[in-house]
């Protein structure tokens, strides 16, 4: 079909002149996390993001998580993102790769991991007293990433193991949550080898 046809079935797209019918892949549940460690034959990477509620963040994080080998990548089911066509758009094609995990109590979680899979917990804040670039982020781990305006809520940040800053240079406080995400999952498999 031409340009102006597509523009009057989805008024509301951002088609770039194509359009494709797709079932939107399926968040996984607290089980799926199980299936997934247990599958493992290296030390868990994991992405936990705390309250994450723009689907383009999500998207974003989704990506990054792709690109530096993240097992999961874990939310918590209220209060926000899901895997909306925007966040798959934005993901491309990382939403089909990695496992997204939703669960109903994200703090419960972090300690099942700590306790069942022995998972260190590091989590990102502002005010932290370590760098990123000091952390030992080798060994089984799940990189916490908060809100985007908020940050960590009170009961996750309890969770963690160790809160972490990333070292900040120009005028501004902070970064983009999903630009903080590439940059701290990097470092992380940089330690990896």
């Amino acid at each position: 079909m031409d340009k102006a046809e597509l523009d009057r079935l989805l008024p509301d797209a951002n088609h770039q002149g194509v359009v494709a019918s797709t079932e939107a892949p399926a968040a996984q549940g607290e089980s799926g996390l199980d299936e997934v460690l247990a599958a493992l034959d290296e030390p868990a990477l994991l992405l936990v993001l705390d309250g994450v509620t723009d689907p383009h963040n999500l998207g974003a994080c989704l990506r990054s998580a792709d690109g530096a080998g993240v097992h999961a990548v874990i939310a918590p089911r209220d209060r926000a993102a899901g895997l909306t066509p925007t966040a798959c758009k934005v993901a491309s094609g990382a939403a089909e790769s990695v496992p997204f995990i939703q669960v109903t109590n994200l703090a419960r979680t972090l300690k099942h991991l700590r306790d069942a899979y022995g998972i260190w917990t590091v989590g990102t804040a502002g005010e932290a007293e370590a760098s990123l670039y000091q952390a030992d982020l080798k060994g089984p781990l799940a990189i916490v990433m908060g809100a985007e305006e908020k940050g960590m809520r009170r009961l996750t940040r309890e969770q963690c193991d160790q809160l972490v800053y990333l070292p900040m240079h120009g005028s501004v406080e902070s970064l983009n949550v999903s630009v903080a995400t590439g940059i701290c999952l990097y470092e992380a498999r940089r330690q990896r080898g």
